[in-house]
């Protein structure tokens, strides 16, 4: 027995310094692998410098007509972005569906930095109201929350109403005969239209969906729609021709763009506030390294004083975010506007 145990020993003690030169072994390939994990990340930059990226030049997907607010935006910052890569960027109307038509495009692009689109807060408003080819989540990378814009409400001039109070009081007298254009069914303007409906009561009007807001907007100023809630920028040029009746704005304050025009809380209206965002998306599994350039060269961009007067004229304040804020964000505003819509009771039409 002595024999037996005293031979198990001289086995073990023999055998120990060879388990931990092992371990040894082990923990010093893992601290290899982990410094050249962070040497890889570290050299992300020059490595996209040494490949050429980018080679060509890169889509901007605006899932909306030409004219709207969000070419003004997507141009503003496209041909400084294309200025600061050596590439054009190339800005393509993929008009829609709600912007589900374009921002489809994107999600099926392949993932190689060559496809971005331009978003706005409609992006987090549709899936509340139907099923999309995509998930809003899953299917992009976002890149960066470029700007923040206030909604107006507008009148064709012939419409007797100009305030707030006066436009609820005509549309309670008149149950039926006042009718909204908006940009399509589940987007801002449709939504910011049925939020006041169920905030104030008792306003019966008629909802005209068109496949963007620059239809929207012709028909307005064509007297064939009674009020259309616009992003500032897309109602600016005629406003400041008078073709168009400003009611009130979105935002918790006055806009300078707009300092005569009062706030819906000014106007009695509790709580009602709302700025339509406007970012980028790229297809998931873009790689990391492209995403984080173009988040810091857009970011840069937005801090330039022209661009930052040029977005400011319209109405737009400028953001800049990091990528990971930015999905933070889109993931609020999914849950905001399902809450939203479930308490107004909206459905599709």
């Amino acid at each position: 027995m002595d024999l037996k145990l005293s031979g198990l020993n001289a086995l073990r003690s023999s055998a120990a310094p060879s388990s931990r030169r092992t371990r040894a072994a082990r923990r010093a390939s893992m601290a290899f692998k982990l410094a050249c994990v962070c040497a890889l990340m570290s050299l992300a930059a020059p490595l996209l410098a040494q490949t050429g990226y980018p080679a060509k030049p890169i889509r901007l997907i605006v899932p909306y007509p030409p004219g709207a607010g969000t070419d003004i935006i997507a141009r503003a910052v496209g041909q400084k972005l294309g200025e600061s890569l050596g590439q054009q960027i190339v800005v393509e109307n993929r008009g829609g569906g709600a912007g589900i038509i374009g921002t489809d495009v994107v999600a099926k692009a392949p993932p190689d930095g060559y496809t971005m689109g331009l978003v706005t807060s409609t992006f987090a408003m549709t899936p509340t109201l139907q099923k999309l080819p995509y998930d809003p989540v899953r299917d992009f990378a976002p890149l960066i929350l470029l700007a923040a814009v206030p909604n107006i409400l507008v009148v064709h001039p012939v419409l007797p109403a100009r305030s707030v109070q006066e436009l609820i009081a005509l549309a309670r007298a008149r149950p039926g005969e006042l009718t909204y254009a908006t940009s399509g069914t589940g987007t801002v303007s449709h939504l910011l239209t049925e939020w006041l409906r169920s905030t104030v009561r008792g306003m019966q009007i008629v909802h005209i969906p068109y496949k963007g807001n620059a239809q929207a907007l012709t028909d307005l100023l064509g007297g064939h729609v009674s009020m259309l809630f616009s992003a500032l920028p897309s109602a600016m040029p005629y406003l400041t021709s008078n073709r168009v009746r400003p009611i009130a704005i979105t935002s918790r304050s006055r806009s300078a763009a707009v300092p005569h025009v009062p706030t819906f809380i000014e106007s009695g209206v509790k709580d009602f506030e709302f700025s339509s965002e406007f970012g980028l998306l790229m297809p998931a599994r873009t790689p990391r390294e492209i995403v984080v350039r173009l988040n810091q060269e857009l970011a840069r961009i937005l801090r330039l004083p022209d661009v930052r007067e040029r977005l400011a004229a319209q109405g737009a304040e400028p953001v800049g975010n990091t990528p990971e804020e930015y999905a933070m964000a889109i993931k609020a505003d999914l849950a905001r506007w399902a809450k939203v819509v479930a308490a107004a009771g909206i459905r599709a039409d």
